[in-house]
């Protein structure tokens, strides 16, 4: 999943981002609503985790703004500003969930991954193809009857290619939704992580799922579809 971090506290921010990014996310963070602005324009987020109390731009200005410009990326808000008053406020300009600071970061993955499902048809938390099965949930990860461990990045895109099965995907589009600015467009980072991936989840399997398609990218499927 991309998700955007728009919160000031910089320790907070630092943790948070973390331990997003250990659970298989793809995180980008700032500091201030201005920054959070230029983000979440120039990028297609799963989910946004907005600070209210920010400087420069103010999350409820942010929400107000991206709103009206129709990005419609899941927005939680995350505040120590608790008052009914503020709630409602928040929900009012297009929040989609709101979650009072001090919090669990339990409750925090939890709240994001009900905000994803709600997103027009209902997304699974498992994910097969052929014997292969992904649990977003504990974030296990079987082939037949072994278990497969992969880093945070290789989960995410093993994440993305399941979600996107039969489509070809871009080296930009992988670029774009696993990577965060860190990487240009002619990187070969997604190539390198591509072949990681293969040598876990393919190699010792007589059915290929990850498949190259000459002059476009690639594309999850099995062999004979």
């Amino acid at each position: 999943m991309r998700m955007l971090l728009i919160e000031d506290d910089k320790a907070l921010n630092h943790i948070l981002t973390k331990r997003l990014k250990e659970d298989g996310h793809t995180i980008d963070s700032c500091y201030d609503g201005a920054s959070g602005l230029d983000y979440a324009a120039a990028m297609e987020y799963d989910c946004i985790v907005l600070d209210l109390m920010l400087p420069k731009v103010s999350g409820l200005d942010i929400l107000r703004t991206i709103r009206s410009q129709g990005i419609k990326s899941k927005v939680l808000i995350l505040t120590a500003k608790d008052s009914v008053d503020d709630r409602v406020k928040g929900l009012d300009a297009g929040a989609d969930d709101y979650l009072i600071k001090p919090f669990s970061f339990e409750e925090l993955t939890a709240r994001i991954r009900a905000l994803v499902r709600r997103q027009g048809e209902l997304i699974s938390s498992v994910l097969t193809l052929s014997d292969l099965t992904m649990n977003t949930t504990d974030h296990s990860i079987t082939r037949g009857e072994k278990s497969i461990t992969l880093t945070s990045k290789e989960y995410a895109l093993l994440e993305y290619f399941m979600r996107n099965q039969g489509t070809i995907l871009t080296r930009s589009q992988i670029l774009d939704h696993v990577w965060n600015f860190e990487f240009s467009y002619d990187s070969n980072i997604v190539d390198v992580y591509i072949k990681y991936l293969r040598a876990k989840i393919d190699k010792e399997f007589e059915t290929k799922l990850i498949h190259t398609v000459r002059g476009f990218g690639y594309v999850m499927r099995c062999d004979d579809e």
